[in-house]
């Protein structure tokens, strides 16, 4: 099998990478590294990989590229991220890298004999929906960056509905683990502690999400890509939900350090809560999450100490996304 990543040198595409080509997959990546976070950073990412003679990297900004390589799977992880960033005039970026690339990757497939395109879309989409969030919920995000991925979602349905592209479209609920991105908050809050640094929290720490550990999301990307469901929606979460101050007790305890905590007034287009109702993914894909906050947090910190590479992380500051 011949498989299209893109956004492969991110966090959640390299993992993705890694998985594939260990299925025996060969593996194309298109990246283009965008200054969101260090090169280097991303470049680590991808080490292995590119060690690997299955594995092509291509360097190159997905919407501007005239043509897609041929392959049976498309697994689209490209994308800008960031809920605070999204505001204002940056949201240029995030038309750009979220939905004009998504369009010019359907239009290029469509009528190709794609096996499946796997789309990654973020609980953002929900904005402040009843929990636990379910499928049937009517989308209303509340960040710029949730409207990107909603867009990107019904782009993948209506190529579906009018081209026949197999698309399958999977909202993640705040993922972690090892490579996870600098701005994320497990990140952010590990990296504090462990150098001695006050840690900023958005709002009371009342707030709660639904962790998701790399793993499950990386083999949700493979049941979906595999299955014969088409033209759908799935949410991939942890399927349980821990509030912020719950979470740095947790981190606390594992690192046996206290943090520094300092409060700060709640950012526009972050969600109170999040929580994913994973029925359908279970019935229908045969997914559920496998990895629980506290093994995954252990696995986590023990990458942080032994293997994570230094960088300084952008310039938003500590808190919890919705995605």
């Amino acid at each position: 099998m011949r498989s299209l990543v893109t956004g492969c040198a991110g966090f959640i595409g390299s993992h993705v990478v890694d998985a594939l080509l260990k299925k025996g997959h060969e593996v194309i990546g298109i990246d283009c590294f965008t200054d969101y976070y260090p090169r280097d950073v991303k470049e680590r990412n991808i080490e292995q990989a590119l060690h690997d003679s299955r594995f092509t990297l291509i360097e190159k900004d997905l919407a501007l590229m005239d043509s897609y390589p041929e392959v049976d799977y498309v697994f689209h992880l490209a994308a800008q991220a960031g809920v605070r960033a999204s505001w204002g005039k940056t949201f240029d970026v995030y038309v750009h890298n979220n939905i004009q690339a998504t369009q010019r990757l359907l239009e290029f497939y469509k009528g190709t004999g794609l096996k499946k395109l796997v789309y990654s879309s973020s609980s953002s989409v929900y904005g402040d929906a009843r929990l636990p969030m379910s499928e049937e919920s009517l989308p209303r995000p509340v960040s710029p960056y949730g409207v990107s991925k909603l867009a990107g979602e019904n782009l993948c349905y209506l190529y579906y509905k009018n081209y026949g592209v197999p698309t399958i479209s999977l909202r993640y609920f705040t993922v972690y683990g090892p490579r996870l991105r600098p701005d994320l908050a497990i990140n952010r809050f590990v990296d504090a502690i462990i150098n001695d640094r006050e840690v900023v929290v958005y709002g009371d720490g009342t707030q709660t999400r639904d962790f998701t550990f790399v793993d499950d999301v990386v083999r949700a990307n493979i049941l979906a890509a595999e299955s014969d469901v088409v033209g759908d929606v799935f949410n991939i979460g942890g399927g349980h939900r821990i509030s912020v101050n719950d979470l740095m007790e947790r981190i606390e305890a594992t690192l046996r350090k206290k943090a520094r905590v300092r409060h700060v007034e709640k950012q526009k287009g972050d969600v109170e809560n999040t929580w994913a109702d994973v029925s359908k993914a279970k019935a229908l894909l045969s997914w559920q999450p496998e990895i629980g906050i506290s093994r995954g947090l252990a696995r986590y910190i023990d990458w942080y100490v032994n293997f994570r590479l230094p960088c300084k992380p952008p310039r938003s500051a500590v808190g919890m996304t919705g995605t």
